[in-house]
């Protein structure tokens, strides 16, 4: 007796309506866009700002390497330069293992 009534109750229940697609998307589009804000256009600023002081490299600047070597640029060619980092020493570097370009003067200060 009691199957024939839960069947019932069973069947009188309303289906839930479909939600809309876009609302259960929302959280991934949202977590998209923080990630997007706060990793990948910060990153993507720093490596245009590396190309630009990598691209900009001329004879006599002085540079930091990413090893910390600091040193004045001596040559400079299609992808590699020639750092003097003490008299008579050049060490050849990718022009990519450029970290920082110092102000003039500053390696004569130090």
């Amino acid at each position: 007796m009691s199957l024939p009534l839960s069947l019932t109750i069973a069947q009188a229940a309303p289906a839930a309506a479909p939600g809309n697609p876009l609302f259960s998307f929302l959280p991934l589009i949202a977590l998209f866009v923080i990630f997007y804000f706060l990793m990948i256009r910060p990153q993507m600023k720093r490596q245009k700002e590396h190309r630009n002081m990598v691209a900009a490299l001329a004879k006599g600047d002085e540079v930091v390497t990413n090893g910390g070597i600091a040193g004045r640029v001596d040559e400079v060619g299609e992808s590699f330069i020639t750092v003097e980092i003490a008299p008579n020493v050049k060490i050849k570097l990718q022009k990519g293992a450029v970290s920082q370009v110092l102000p003039k003067g500053t390696l004569k200060a130090s």
